[in-house]
């Protein structure tokens, strides 16, 4: 068996983005990316086993770049500004484009599933390093049952379903993260 490279597997994704982009993400599949990229169906088989494993892997480097870009866009001086920075920032960018590429996944099996909680950990882990960096939040709250890490999932949970949502109340979210924080 050959040795992959990890040249020609982001040669393929960058096909499969630029075929997303141009023609849609239904345009997207095995042998139209073969094709576009000049090699046999089965060297595309070889890096992905399916079109939602192509999608998972466009799918994790938008996530990927989201995220770096985050860092620079989240400038306000309170975790609930910032939280509210990043609802707004990621809804832009499912509205333009990353909510269709994720709508496209069909049945995730468990690693992409794995691969999509790992996504949601990152994000889990920057919002618990942005509340350690606001000396504001009431530092008393913290227990057992109620772990700053069980509030960053609970966070991250409900910005995904905020996001999924056609017309996400915001507000009311962002105020009970107020509540509790401060």
């Amino acid at each position: 068996m050959r040795k992959k490279d990890d040249t020609l597997r982001a040669v393929l994704l960058s096909h499969a983005r630029d075929l997303a982009d141009a023609e849609g993400i239904g345009a997207v599949n095995i042998r139209s990316l073969a094709r576009r990229a000049g090699v046999a169906t089965g060297t595309v088989y070889n890096y992905f086993s399916s079109k939602d494993e192509i999608l998972l892997s466009l799918t994790e480097e938008d996530w990927a770049r989201t995220l770096e870009e985050l860092r620079g866009r989240l400038t306000a001086p309170s975790f609930d500004g910032q939280l509210e920075q990043l609802f707004t920032f990621l809804r832009a960018r499912i509205d333009a484009s990353a909510g269709a590429l994720m709508r496209s996944l069909g049945s995730v099996d468990p690693e992409g599933q794995a691969r999509m909680a790992a996504m949601q950990e990152t994000l889990g882990q920057a919002l618990l390093r942005r509340m350690d960096q606001d000396p504001a939040i009431r530092r008393d709250i913290w227990d057992g049952d109620f772990s700053r890490e069980r509030f960053a999932r609970f966070l991250v949970a409900h910005l995904t379903l905020l996001l999924r949502a056609p017309e996400p109340d915001v507000g009311f979210f962002l105020a009970l993260v107020r509540r509790i924080l401060y």
